[in-house]
This record gives C-alpha cells, sequence and structure tokens, in this order.
C-alpha cells in the first residue's frame, strides 16, 4: 500500500475562504487533464483569515505534482475509518 501525501496550499486574508473554495477547483482539473488516478481535494476554513485548499496524492505522483503545482507545505495523509 503507497502512503499518502496530503499537499497543501496556505491562503490568508479576508478572501481567503473564497481563494482556496476556487483553488480546490483548479486542483481538480489538474487530476482530470493529467488524467491521474487521484480523487481526495478540498479545503477547509481555519477561521476569518485563513484557510487551505489541499490534494491528497500517493508517492506515485508527488515529484510531478509537487513541482508542477508548487505546494506551500504537505503531511503524511491519515485516513480515518469508519
Amino acid at each position: 500500500m503507497s502512503r499518502k501525501i496530503k499537499l497543501i496550499w496556505d491562503f490568508r486574508g479576508p478572501t481567503s475562504a473564497k481563494t482556496a473554495e476556487h483553488h480546490e477547483i483548479h486542483l481538480k482539473e489538474y487530476i482530470a487533464i493529467e488524467k491521474l488516478d487521484l480523487n481526495i481535494t478540498g479545503f477547509e476554513i481555519h477561521g476569518e483569515m485563513q484557510a487551505i485548499a489541499f490534494m491528497v496524492v500517493t508517492d506515485e505522483y508527488m515529484i510531478q505534482v509537487r513541482d508542477a503545482l508548487k505546494p506551500h507545505r504537505g503531511e503524511v495523509f491519515l485516513e480515518v475509518k469508519k
């Protein structure tokens, strides 16, 4: 099983939530254009002045996506089993 990595783009300021929400659209477009076998994207609001957009990739795609989209940071993604 391949490790999953959450690539994160940080947005700050009064428009951060809308910017992060819009950035997720571009992440989904990139996945479709590149025909990647990925399906976890999203955005999270962390307050009035901070939000993030994210894409979860496997080790297989990490270098490609990192070099093309230049995320601000990344972390190991742990799925919560229900």
